[in-house]
């Protein structure tokens, strides 16, 4: 391989890397504020990532090539890589979370008596078919027990969602649940939250469901979310 190809292969490779940003940046646009179908606007955004890994195929095949003799393109070689990665390694994650979750969309930290949502587009039970595989992928999505009254449990949670900006659906102390909006910050998908406050005789027992309104996997989110959002509210209960 010549080593004049450094500096092409470093051009190609800002151009996919380019195109793969723009490719992406108008899929979240057309969801966004365009109207796309969700469909649509994933299948653009995989060909960006698509476009980003052939820009980084082509930067390390620059690379290989400069460093033979260290001759001209090293800038556009290294230029390419950091603009191919980005959108690269989004995809790469986005692949790996899909193989290694469970095609689920609807976690809940009670599964035998989960919250129901009342208050949402589509209001539903729990699938019990979860059960199984989500306590074998996500062990740690458990029921949060702090010492307070049930009051100051369900201010607590409220003001947590609140401060997450997810737009609150309902939140009546006297029905002791609330039911929220989040939206996620890439694409804005939106998944569904509800959030139950139980009196126990400790103190209080906080159950959460979340479940995604779009699709038929998440790639972890609604566990992640969960396990996140708990762990915040711990921090709230006195010691």
């Amino acid at each position: 391989m010549p080593d004049t190809l450094a500096r092409p292969l470093g051009f190609l490779s800002i151009l996919l890397g380019v195109a793969s940003i723009a490719l992406l940046a108008v899929s979240v646009w057309g969801f966004r504020a365009g109207g796309w179908p969700w469909p649509q606007a994933y299948d653009l955004a995989g060909w960006g990532a698509w476009a980003a890994g052939a820009g980084v195929i082509a930067a390390l095949a620059g690379l290989v090539v400069w460093l033979r003799r260290r001759r001209g393109g090293a800038g556009a070689v290294l230029l390419g890589l950091i603009l191919s990665l980005p959108v690269a390694g989004l995809g790469v994650s986005f692949e790996i979370a899909a193989r290694t979750t469970p095609p689920i969309n609807d976690i809940s930290t009670d599964t035998e008596d989960p919250p129901v949502f009342w208050f949402t587009a589509t209001p539903s039970d729990y699938p019990a078919q979860n059960a199984e595989p989500q306590r074998a992928a996500y062990p740690d999505v458990r029921p949060l027990d702090m010492p307070v009254s049930a009051d100051e449990a369900f201010t607590a949670a409220l003001a947590l969602v609140e401060e997450r900006g997810w737009e609150v659906l309902s939140a009546d102390p006297a029905e002791s649940q609330i039911e929220a909006i989040a939206t996620s910050r890439f694409f804005g998908f939106e998944d569904e939250v509800a959030i139950r406050v139980t009196e126990t005789d400790t103190g209080t027992r906080i159950d959460m469901r979340s479940r995604s309104r779009l699709g038929q996997i998440d790639r972890g989110a609604n566990a992640r979310r969960i396990e996140a959002y708990l762990a915040d509210l711990e921090t709230r209960a006195p010691n």
